[in-house]
């Protein structure tokens, strides 16, 4: 283990249960530490703080105080939680990860958990109504797909942008499925119930705008803060984690967390927030809004993360260097002039799109993005031949794929009717003389014209043909 260890300890004193008006106070007392003023302007947290990643700290002046000087004192251990509720993150988690890849580069230590266990349970922060369940196979699968997306952007961080003159932290990704399965639930409740009380729980955020809506709040949906809150104990002792990064609106279950911590082990902990990524209509990214730009290649391909990126709004752009890129702030106020100097140029957009693509999908993915963009947008022929048939049908993704054999005299008519693309008969005939077809990026109106390799049929025995304005047909020839 790259981490030491400390011995387990397990949770010692039983506390006499308090009123539920004292709890109440105590609850209030704890929302007023949270501290949202600048960190002290050197280090880490303030550089965080600057580029916009590091929102609010908790307890009180943890990050004017105490956190630069034990983020100072020696390498720490920070986490942040996922849970594999779909099979790939999306952009809306991808703020976290870089969260920590700023720890790791400074040299500390990052786990990232899978809620193997808590995906079961539902985590209820910002939802209007409780999640479908999920079963144990469904849930060990997403967390494989998710595992897969974490290594690869920590893995293109290494290689791509990290400077090799300063020492990484290390990364570990857990599964808190592994020490809940030992876990049985009178044990668990027995162990870990008593130290929660139901005053602070009943008034978290959370909790009260579901007891308020419609549907309510189920049992399960209520415990998801004890679960949470027992994870970061768990890492504490463990792997000495005395830091949680999350989302603002994880914040009552990082406070639950914090609190359970204090009373059972009376470990010193902390909370960093980070700000959740809206679209410029306000809605948080992500698939509950069916809004999500996932970040494994089978469901949003590179080609679609690079235009999701460039096609932001202008007054995104330089918020989102700052957050979902490693460019100096120096050197972002300069892309930001240059755009301001010539805004036809881009520059600015485009240098976003690539950094995020870069880190996500690697060299190869930023390659393929532009490749695909070269193809659809800007009608290279150059850039069809150099696609592979993977680029191909991820950008024309509704299109039909179709293999066939390039016999001797195939013409332009015969390619168009085996894939169905026109229709039998002197329509489809008079569509190809009116010009309506268009064999890569080349309107054809000769119906009767044989193929001519290089033209009609790529140097990667491909051909891209399109009927009308929309209508994409993809051929694979295989040769005799």
């Amino acid at each position: 283990m790259a981490v030491s260890m400390p011995r387990i300890r397990g949770c010692v004193s039983r506390h006499a249960s308090c009123s539920l008006l004292k709890q109440t106070r105590i609850f209030l007392a704890l929302r007023s530490k949270i501290h949202c003023s600048a960190p002290a302007p050197s280090g880490l947290l303030f550089s965080l703080h600057k580029r916009g990643i590091l929102k609010d700290s908790f307890p009180e002046g943890a990050a004017q105080d105490q956190l630069p000087r034990l983020l100072q004192s020696a390498p720490q251990t920070v986490y942040c939680g996922f849970d594999p509720t779909a099979d790939s993150l999306h952009v809306g988690n991808l703020l976290a990860i870089i969260g920590l890849l700023h720890f790791r580069s400074a040299g500390h230590h990052v786990l990232a958990l899978l809620g193997g266990a808590t995906a079961q349970i539902g985590d209820p922060s910002g939802k209007t109504s409780e999640r479908d369940r999920l079963s144990a196979d469904v849930v060990e699968e997403n967390a494989r797909g998710i595992r897969e997306s974490i290594q690869r952007i920590f893995t293109n961080h290494e290689l791509l942008f990290h400077d090799s003159s300063r020492p990484l932290g290390t990364v570990d990704v857990l599964n808190n499925r592994s020490w809940y399965k030992s876990w049985g639930v009178v044990d668990f409740l027995s162990e870990t119930g008593r130290h929660f009380r139901m005053g602070t729980m009943l008034s978290r955020h959370s909790v009260q705008s579901r007891l308020k809506s419609p549907d309510g709040m189920s049992l399960t949906e209520f415990t998801y803060q004890v679960f949470q809150a027992y994870d970061f104990y768990h890492l504490n002792q463990i792997y000495g984690c005395r830091i949680q990064l999350g989302g603002t609106d994880q914040l009552g279950n990082l406070m639950s967390g914090h609190e359970f911590i204090h009373k059972v082990s009376r470990e010193e902990v902390y909370g960093l927030t980070i700000p959740l990524v809206t679209s410029s209509a306000g809605d948080k990214l992500g698939k509950t809004a069916g809004n999500a730009v996932w970040l494994n290649r089978d469901k949003t391909s590179p080609f679609e993360l690079y235009q999701f990126f460039l096609r932001q709004p202008d007054a995104n752009v330089e918020g989102y260097l700052k957050l979902f890129t490693f460019l100096p702030l120096a050197e972002v106020e300069r892309l930001m002039e240059q755009q301001r100097e010539d805004p036809s140029k881009r520059l600015a957009h485009k240098r976003l799109a690539a950094e995020v693509t870069k880190l996500v999908h690697g060299k190869e993915g930023l390659e393929s993005a532009k490749r695909c963009t070269n193809a659809l947008y800007h009608s290279s022929v150059q850039a069809l031949e150099e696609m592979s048939d993977e680029e191909l049908q991820e950008l024309f993704s509704e299109a039909p794929f179709h293999e066939l054999l390039l016999e001797p005299g195939t013409t332009v008519i015969d390619a168009c009717r085996k894939v169905g693309a026109i229709p039998d008969g002197p329509r489809g005939y008079r569509m190809i003389s009116d010009g309506a077809v268009w064999i890569n990026h080349k309107r054809e109106d000769k119906p009767e014209q044989v193929l001519i390799p290089k033209l009609h049929v790529l140097s990667n025995g491909l051909t891209l043909l399109r009927v009308g304005k929309k209508n994409f047909y993809i051929i694979k020839w295989l040769s005799l």
